[in-house]
C-alpha cells in the first residue's frame, strides 16, 4: 500500500471543505459492527478493508482501537490505511487521533512517515511531542530524539514523565552526561523527583556515564525503589568494576524485601566471579532457592559460571546435572570452568559432548588452551574449529593470535593479519592490540611499530603497552623509555607498564629515569602495591642504589615472597651477604615461607661473606626443614662457596654425595678451585672427568704457582 501519511494529510489541508457521503445511520452502524466483529475474531486486515472501503466516517473510539491493534501487530499497511481514512473523512480529525498514528508509525520503525505526520499537523499538543520523540528514541535516533526535545523546550511546551523518560533513555544511548543534568533540573522543577521510572533512569545514566558516585546519590532520593531500580545501580556497579559494591547492593535489596529480577541475580553473580567472592556466591544461591529462581535459566547458568570460576568445578557440575539447567549457556560456562581451571583434559570431554555449539563455547576452550600455554592443543583445535564451524569473531582471532605469540610463528600470524583485512576486523581495539602482542613476542618490531602506527586512531594503553613491552623484552632498554616520553602525550601508563620501564631502567642501570618513575608514580598517585614495590626494590637494587631498595621495601604495608625475594637478592646483587642473613630471619618472624629463590639468594649471601659452613647448614634445611628439593643452581652455589674460599675437603666430600653426576660446569669450577688452592687429588679426579666428557680439549691439572699470578 502506497498511502503516505503526511502526503495524504497535505492534500487534505490544501483542497476545498469535503463533504462527505452521508449513508444512513442503520448501515453505518452495520458496517461499525462488522469491522468490530472482524477485530475480535482477529482479522485486522479485513476489518481495515471493510473500513477503507467505506466512504463514510467512524467513532474516533473505533480508529484509536485500530492504531493500538495495528501498533501490537506492527501492520504498517493497515495503520497507513487507517490513518488515510481519518483525514480523508473527519475534517478536522482530533489531535490525540494524529498521536496515536505517531506512536503507531514509531512502533513500526517507520519514522519518516511519523515526522511527516508530526510536521504537518495544523495543531499539536504534548502529546504530539512526546509521540514523535518516542518514537526516535525507540527507533534508535537517540541523537534527533534530543534535538527534538530542546526545540519542544524552547517552545515553552511543558513535557510529561513519558516525555522525560524517553528523552532520558536518548542520554543514556548517547552518553549525554552534562544535558541528563539540565534535563535532570528540569524534573526538579516540574515535581517529578517522585516518579520512580525516571528516577532509575537517571542512576542509569550516571552510571553509564561513570560518575557513580551521582548515581549512588540518585539512586539514594529514590523513596521507594522498585526492582528495576535495584537491577540498574547493581549492574553498573558491576560494569564500574567495583564488584564489591554490586554484592552489597545486592544484599541490601534482598534486606529491603524486594523480589530481585533474575538478571539482578545474574549481575551479582558475575561480581562475586570476578573477585573470587565464593561464600557470597553460595549465600545468593540460598535466595534463589528460597524464592524460586534456581530453575530459572539466567540464574542457573550464572551460578554454573560462580561456581566454576570460584575454583568450586563440584557444586558447578551438581547444578549443571540438574534436568532444567543444560542448555547451551550453562554448557559453555561449565566448559569453560574446567578449561580456565586447567583441567583441560576434561573441559575437552564435555565440549565434545556438547549438543550445540557457539562461536562463545568456542572460545572457552580454545581460551583454555591459551591460558595454561598448551600451544600445539590450541593450534589443533584452532585447525578443527576452521573445518566445523565459520563462526569466527574478533574474541577466535585474538586468541589465535596468542597461540602465533606462544609458538612464535609470525608466518602463522601475518596469515591472521590478511584474514583480519579481509573480514574488516582491523579497527577492532582487542584485535589490534593482540596483533600487535604477537608481533612484538616473535621479535618482528619492524611490524610492530608499523602497525601500532596505523592504530593511530584507535589505540589505547594496552597498546602503548604492548609496544613498550616488546623493545624492553628484547633488550632495547632505551628504546622503551623514548616510547614512554611519547605515550604520555596521548594516555596515561598503566601500572603494568610502569613495572616493565622499572624492570628496562634496572637492565640498562639507568638509576634517574628510574627515580622519574618512581616520582611520576607518586605524583599521579598510581597505587604502589607489592608487584611495583617488587619492581622498584628490583630497580634500585640493580643500579647500586640499595638505600632507597631498602627504604621502599620498609614503607610495604605487607610483604609477600616476592618482594622478600628481590630484596634478599637485591642484597646479594650489592654485596651485603650479612643483610642477606639478617632478611632471613625477619621474614621467618613474620611467618613467610621461603622458597628455591630465596635459597638461592641465602647461599649467594653466604658466598659474599664466605660462611662455608652456615651455608652447610642452610643447604642441608632446604630439605630436612623446609621439604624443598635443590635444584641444580643450589648446588652450583655449595661449588662456588667451597671453591672461592679454599674449603676443599668439604667440596670433594660434597662432590662426592651429589645424587647425580656433575656437569661440565661444575667440573670446570672444581678444577680451577683445585688449581688456585692446590688441591691435586680432587683437580686431577676432575680433569679426568672433564676429558672423558670432551677428550678434543684435554685438561691437565697443575697448581697454579701464586708467585706469578698478576704478573
Amino acid at each position: 500500500m502506497g498511502v503516505n501519511a503526511a502526503s495524504v494529510l497535505n492534500r487534505l489541508l490544501q483542497r476545498n471543505t469535503h463533504k462527505p457521503k452521508a449513508l444512513p445511520t442503520d448501515s453505518k452502524a452495520l458496517t461499525t459492527t462488522t469491522v468490530l466483529t472482524h477485530l475480535n475474531a482477529g482479522r485486522l486486515r479485513k476489518a481495515v478493508s471493510i473500513l477503507f472501503a467505506s466512504p463514510v466516517p467512524f467513532p474516533f473510539s473505533l480508529y484509536a482501537r485500530l492504531f493500538q491493534i495495528c501498533s501490537s501487530n506492527l501492520a504498517i499497511v493497515e495503520a497507513r490505511k487507517v490513518e488515510s481514512h481519518l483525514i480523508t473523512f473527519s475534517p478536522a480529525p482530533p489531535i490525540f487521533l494524529l498521536n496515536r498514528a505517531i506512536e503507531t508509525y514509531g512502533k513500526c520503525s517507520c519514522l519518516d512517515d511519523a515526522r511527516e505526520l508530526f510536521e504537518e499537523m495544523p495543531q499539536r499538543d504534548g502529546g504530539s511531542w512526546n509521540a514523535m520523540i518516542t518514537a526516535y528514541a525507540q527507533g534508535g535516533c537517540a541523537e534527533k530524539a534530543l534535538w527534538l526535545f530542546s526545540r519542544m523546550n524552547r517552545l515553552g511546551i511543558w513535557a510529561n514523565e513519558i516525555t522525560f523518560a524517553s528523552v532520558l533513555g536518548s542520554c543514556a544511548t548517547v552518553l549525554a552526561l552534562f544535558l541528563s543534568k539540565q534535563i535532570h533540573g528540569l524534573i526538579v522543577k516540574y515535581g517529578f523527583c517522585w516518579n520512580v521510572i525516571l528516577g532509575s533512569s537517571l542512576v542509569d545514566i550516571y552510571g553509564k556515564c561513570r560518575v557513580m558516585s551521582d548515581a549512588r546519590r540518585m539512586f539514594d532520593e529514590i523513596e521507594n525503589p522498585n526492582a528495576i531500580s535495584w537491577n540498574v545501580i547493581v549492574r553498573r556497579y558491576l560494569e564500574m568494576g567495583n564488584e564489591k559494591e554490586a554484592v552489597v547492593m545486592f544484599f541490601k535489596m534482598i534486606r529491603a524485601n524486594i523480589r530481585p529480577l533474575n538478571f539482578t541475580f545474574s549481575n551479582a553473580l558475575i561480581a562475586c566471579s570476578s573477585i573470587s567472592a565464593l561464600q557470597e556466591g553460595i549465600q545468593i544461591h540460598g535466595v534463589a532457592i528460597r524464592i524460586g529462581y534456581d530453575e530459572d535459566e539466567v540464574v542457573s547458568s550464572s551460578l554454573i559460571d560462580m561456581y566454576a570460576k570460584c575454583g568450586d568445578l563440584e557444586s558447578a557440575c551438581r547444578i549443571f546435572e540438574l534436568p532444567s539447567s543444560k542448555n547451551l549457556i550453562s554448557w559453555t560456562s561449565i566448559v569453560s570452568g574446567y578449561a580456565m581451571s586447567g583441567q583441560t583434559r576434561e573441559a575437552r570431554v564435555l565440549f565434545d559432548e556438547m549438543p550445540e555449539r557457539s562461536v562463545i563455547s568456542w572460545n572457552a576452550m580454545l581460551a583454555g588452551y591459551t591460558h595454561f600455554c598448551q600451544w600445539e592443543e590450541a593450534l589443533e583445535f584452532v585447525f578443527l574449529m576452521r573445518k566445523a564451524t565459520q563462526d569466527i569473531d574478533h574474541v577466535t582471532v585474538g586468541l589465535i593470535l596468542n597461540v602465533c605469540a606462544g609458538l612464535s610463528d609470525v608466518e602463522s600470524g601475518k596469515q591472521v593479519h590478511g584474514f583480519i583485512y579481509r573480514h574488516g576486523l582491523y579497527s577492532n581495539l582487542f584485535v589490534g592490540n593482540a596483533l600487535l602482542h604477537m608481533y612484538g613476542k616473535c621479535g618482528n618490531l619492524r611490524s610492530t611499530r608499523l602497525w601500532f602506527y596505523q592504530m593511530s586512531h584507535w589505540r589505547d594503553r594496552i597498546s602503548w603497552n604492548a609496544l613498550l613491552t616488546s623493545h624492553a623484552r628484547h633488550g632495547l632498554s632505551e628504546e622503551a623509555m623514548t616510547i614512554f616520553g611519547e605515550m604520555q602525550w596521548e594516555t596515561t601508563p598503566s601500572k603494568f607498564t610502569l613495572g616493565t620501564l622499572l624492570s628496562a631502567c634496572a637492565n640498562i642501570f639507568a638509576l634517574e629515569q628510574g627515580k622519574q618513575i618512581h616520582g611520576f608514580m607518586i605524583r599521579n598517585g598510581y597505587e604502589i602495591d607489592v608487584v611495583a614495590r617488587g619492581a622498584l626494590v628490583d630497580m634500585y637494587s640493580k643500579c647500586r642504589c640499595l638505600e632507597y631498595a631498602l627504604k621502599v621495601f620498609k614503607e610495604a604495608p605487607s610483604r609477600d615472597l616476592i618482594l622478600w625475594n628481590s630484596m634478599i637478592l637485591g642484597c646479594c646483587h650489592n654485596g651485603r651477604g650479612r643483610d642477606v642473613l639478617g632478611l632471613f630471619g625477619l621474614m621467618e618472624e613474620e611467618g613467610v615461607k621461603p622458597d628455591h629463590i630465596t635459597f638461592q639468594g641465602i647461599l649467594l649471601g653466604c658466598i659474599c661473606e664466605g660462611l662455608a659452613g652456615l651455608g652447610t647448614e642452610y643447604f642441608n634445611s632446604m630439605s630436612n626443614k623446609y621439604c624443598i628439593i635443590p635444584r641444580l643452581e643450589h648446588y652450583e652455589s655449595m661449588i662456588e662457596l667451597y671453591g672461592r674460599h679454599g674449603f676443599m675437603d668439604e667440596l670433594e666430600d660434597f662432590i662426592k654425595r651429589m645424587p647425580f653426576e656433575p656437569t661440565v660446569a661444575m667440573l670446570t669450577r672444581v678444577f680451577n678451585a683445585c688449581s688456585e688452592h692446590g688441591h691435586s687429588r680432587l683437580g686431577k679426579w676432575a680433569a679426568e672427568q672433564l676429558n672423558e666428557l670432551n677428550p678434543s680439549t684435554p685438561f691437565h691439572f697443575q697448581i697454579l704457582d701464586r708467585s706469578r699470578v698478576g704478573k
